[in-house]
């Protein structure tokens, strides 16, 4: 939900007319700010200012661009506040949208050491040794997903 709120935003912002400030530049730090929830930088101090400003921006606005814009964000928080606080607290993404913060990790049990994922990985972020079991540099990792893809033994796991 926090990633279709963020999809309904980004329209109002390329659809404001830029008249007034509320709409022009409220739509734009409240993007910012689900930007920064969808890069697990985000706080829970955040999330209140989302929600001030979501109410700042519908009663100050001129338009019905403007005093709708903050409508999927508000509904969002409202009945979905969980998979905000996951983003926040967790730096997880329970419907496992937000690229930045999946994690692919190797279970041990099911790596057969094929080589297969280091050989595919097009920033080499997996190592080890054929016939043991290999690890991910979450550090170098892009989240691309083809290791996932790759894996002939399902022995990567999406986090």
């Amino acid at each position: 939900m926090v990633d279709i709120a963020k999809f309904f935003l980004e329209f109002t912002v390329e659809e404001s007319c830029g008249k007034c400030v509320p709409c022009r530049i409220g739509t734009k730090r409240l993007l910012e700010i689900l930007d920064k929830i969808t890069m697990g930088k985000a706080t829970l101090e955040d999330l209140d200012k989302m929600e001030e400003l979501c109410d700042h921006i519908k009663g100050n606005s001129l338009c019905g661009l403007g005093q709708t814009a903050p409508n999927p964000v508000l509904s969002t928080l409202r009945y979905f506040r969980d998979e905000y606080v996951a983003h926040v607290v967790d730096k997880r993404c329970p419907a496992g949208v937000c690229k930045n913060l999946i994690r692919y990790e190797i279970i041990p049990d099911k790596c057969t050491g094929c080589t297969a994922c280091s050989r595919n990985c097009p920033v080499a972020a997996i190592n080890g040794e054929i016939k043991k079991v290999h690890e991910i540099d979450q550090e170098i990792c892009i989240k691309c997903g083809v290791c996932y893809d790759t894996c002939r033994f399902d022995a990567i796991n999406i986090v």
